[in-house]
């Protein structure tokens, strides 16, 4: 009888009932059967091969998320700095601000920045010359 592996959602490696279903989504697809006799130390190798290959996995999701919101958030600053007349680094300020001040997500404030053509009411001119 072989013996069957996979990864758990916290990153957790071990030994898996093969009719056992995923605890939760992120769980790992990955199944490993070894064949009968495999050494321990093989065993412990390829648990360990699959827990990293689910860290790994976990991390590059995390990187694409990052780049996906620095896209967006760069984006925002363009417009803003284009509809403002001025440059990037002042937009990143206000887009900034705006956020701070007004209790929202950078990201979610950058999204409606590139999404309407109407510029957000937490970056009116009078909220900006208002604030520090």
């Amino acid at each position: 009888m072989s013996s069957s592996y996979g990864s758990h959602a916290d990153g957790r490696a071990g030994r898996l009932d093969r009719r056992a279903r995923f605890a939760s989504p992120g769980e790992s697809l990955l199944r490993i059967s070894v064949p009968p006799g495999t050494p321990r130390e093989a065993e412990v190798a390829i648990e360990r091969l699959i827990e990293l290959t689910s860290i790994l996995a976990r991390r590059a999701a995390q990187l694409q998320q990052a780049l996906d919101t620095r896209v967006v958030i760069e984006q925002a600053k363009g417009i803003l700095a284009e509809r403002y007349r001025t440059d990037v680094d002042a937009a990143f300020g206000m887009l900034r601000r705006g956020a701070r001040s007004n209790r929202v997500r950078l990201h979610d404030l950058a999204d409606r920045v590139v999404a309407s053509p109407q510029t957000p009411a937490e970056l009116s001119p009078e909220r900006i010359a208002r604030q520090p």
